[in-house]
Order: C-alpha cells, then sequence, then structure tokens
C-alpha cells in the first residue's frame, strides 16, 4: 500500500463543533485489581452518559465503584494492581482508553477536571496555593509566573475566597476546609473544561459550608454549561442539583433515574434503603433506619444479585441469576424515560 493510500483511509479529524452526541459515553466498563487474595473486580459493565451543562449523580456506599470509575475516565487508575479488561470511555465520541498518552494529556485538565475529596491532602503543603492555581496556566498555556499568578488571583476572587490578593501566598493549611475546598473547585476550573468530576466534594464539611460548596459548583456550572459528575454516598447533597442520579452496588449500576423521581419512587431496594436511612425531621426520637450486613468483598461478589444477602425482597432467583438493568415503566406499560433498574423485582419494588 502506497503512502497515498494509507493517507486515504486515515479518516479526518472531527472538529467538537461537528460532533452532536453525548458529551461523555461510559460503556460496558469493567476494572478489576490484581490483588494478594484474588482479582477485585471493581467495576462490572458500568454505562452512563453525561451531556453538556448536565448533572449526573452516582451514588453508592465506599466501595460501590464510584470513584473508580472517575479515576478511570480520568486516566489516573494505578495500573498495576489496576486493569481495565474491556469497556469504552468516549468524550466527544473518542475512545480514550485506546488514544495515545500524550493525547489523553491533552484531555485530562482542559476538558475533563477532577474535584478531589480531601482538599488538604491534595493540595501541596509545601507550595502556596496561588503557585499551585498557576501552575495550571504555566503548564498548559505557557503563561509567566507574573500573568499566572494574576489569573490565580482572578480565580480565587471566582470562587469568593475573600481577601484573593492578599491570601494568593497563603499556604493549604491556613484556609479552613471550605476555603480550601474552594480552591480545589478554582483549580478545576482553571482551564474551563468541557466536565467536572466532582468525587465527594463536601466530605467533612458542616452542613453549611457543604450547601455553600454546592451552590457555587452550580452556579460556575450554569455559568460554563459543563457538564457535571457528581460522586457522593450523600443523598441529601444532591437532591437540589442534579438532574439524574446513578446508584452503584458491588461494581454495577443498580438503579437510573431523573432525581426527583428516584426520591419519591425508587425501583431498587438497595435505593430504597439509602433513601429510608435518610434522617427525617418528622421522625425525631426514632431509631435511624440502617440497611443490614456490609457491602460484599469485591474478590468474592456473591452469585445472581450482589445485593441479594442484604435483600429483604430476595427470593431464590437472586442468588442465582444476575438482574440486568430493566427499563422501568408504570403498571400499564408507559415508558417512565430515563429509569432503570437491576432488580428482578423492580414492579413490586416501584409500585407496592
Amino acid at each position: 500500500m502506497t503512502t497515498m493510500e494509507k493517507t486515504a483511509n486515515v479518516p479526518a479529524p472531527r472538529s467538537d463543533e461537528d460532533y452532536q452526541g453525548p458529551l461523555l459515553e461510559v460503556r460496558d466498563l469493567h476494572v478489576e485489581f490484581h490483588t494478594r487474595e484474588g482479582v477485585a473486580k471493581a467495576v462490572n459493565g458500568v454505562n452512563y452518559t453525561v451531556d453538556a451543562g448536565e448533572t449526573l449523580a452516582v451514588l453508592g456506599e465506599s466501595g460501590s465503584g464510584k470513584s473508580v470509575t472517575a479515576q478511570a475516565i480520568m486516566g489516573i487508575l494505578d495500573m498495576p494492581p489496576g486493569r481495565i479488561p474491556q469497556g469504552e470511555i468516549l468524550f466527544r465520541g473518542q475512545d480514550m482508553l485506546t488514544m495515545p498518552e500524550n493525547e489523553r494529556r491533552k484531555i485530562r485538565g482542559r476538558k475533563v477536571a477532577m474535584i478531589f475529596q480531601d482538599a488538604l491532602s491534595s493540595l501541596n503543603p509545601v507550595l502556596t496555593v496561588g503557585y499551585q492555581l498557576g501552575e495550571m496556566f504555566r503548564a498548559h498555556l505557557g503563561m509567566s509566573k507574573k500573568d499566572a499568578k494574576l489569573k490565580a488571583i482572578e480565580l480565587m476572587d471566582r470562587v469568593r475566597i475573600p481577601a484573593a490578593k492578599e491570601r494568593v501566598n497563603d499556604y493549604p493549611h491556613q484556609f479552613s476546609g471550605g476555603m480550601r475546598q474552594r480552591i480545589m473547585i478554582a483549580m478545576a476550573l482553571a482551564l474551563e473544561p468541557d466536565l467536572i468530576i466532582a468525587d465527594e466534594p463536601t466530605t467533612a464539611l458542616d452542613v453549611t459550608v457543604q450547601a455553600q460548596v454546592m451552590d457555587l459548583l452550580a452556579e460556575l456550572q450554569r455559568e460554563y454549561n459543563m457538564g457535571l459528575i457528581l460522586i457522593t454516598h450523600d443523598l441529601g447533597v444532591v437532591a437540589d442539583v442534579a438532574d439524574k442520579i446513578a446508584v452503584m452496588y458491588a461494581g454495577r449500576i443498580v438503579e437510573t433515574a431523573p432525581v426527583h423521581e428516584l426520591y419519591s419512587r425508587p425501583s431498587h431496594p438497595y435505593t430504597r434503603g439509602l433513601l429510608d436511612s435518610i434522617p427525617r425531621l418528622d421522625q425525631k426520637g426514632q431509631e435511624l433506619y440502617a440497611i443490614k450486613g456490609l457491602p460484599p468483598n469485591l474478590t468474592r461478589i456473591p452469585a445472581g444479585c450482589a445485593f441479594n444477602p442484604r435483600c429483604p425482597k430476595a427470593q431464590d432467583i437472586c442468588a442465582t441469576d444476575i438482574p440486568l438493568l430493566h427499563p422501568v415503566t408504570e403498571r400499564d406499560g408507559t415508558d417512565l424515560p430515563g429509569r432503570g433498574s437491576a432488580c428482578h423485582f423492580w414492579k413490586e419494588t416501584i409500585h407496592g
């Protein structure tokens, strides 16, 4: 084959303006870790999409695969021991898993950014916050130190850190937890990405500061029309900011729904258990509900539905057959858009 023929067979690169599909699409993603105890199957066939300006909340207990999925999207998994045996992660239609690393590096930070859950350990304690914010502009845009520092001050103002010009030379330990989290948001926003992944962004913050951080994140998302993946185990955090929810358990998505429909009519017993465990003002003095048992060891996930040892609705089929993510319908068979449930008895759960 001649050089001209080879060139003719290579598809022309597609510009972002030509692409009309989802901003991000995760298809049948699997992630496993090889440990001394065996192979831990952390993510087992995850599928979801995020559009520009849309917020997807990913819920579930610790160990359900939420953060591992996010790390796979960002390309920051430790491999080994981690491995991605199958799946696709499409950003604007291009599979990031098959990209050369130098191409993926151009997306990471500039197009897709991440807010980590522990701001104090994520920020370098021996560098000023201004230096760390400015590093984004120096590394990606080739700015001078002076211009990068001015951009850092501008970002700190944007996320409402008081006296940004004076505090740009402070170190992370000199800020409160809520202010450090604002700095993490500023770092993620620095290059105006199309998609932000926020991994437990309000962990260890009090309720008032949580609300402030979430309001700020929602405001910035609307301003920049960004897609947002919000990872959390706290259903109370997402009620006012998410458009749709994916609930994960043992590496699988067990329910999907628009946010308000999931709160009003869950279709999976695990989701119902999570909702029942939220403290309510009309139940003062009563014992809080707790889902019995513990999440499974990922090296020994139970056969059938992984939730069946803890599920109050479990029957024989649940211990043998893995339920697929079924479309959820009304009693008369009318489709409920965006709804899915990986439960053999979803009808009894949502309509019961």
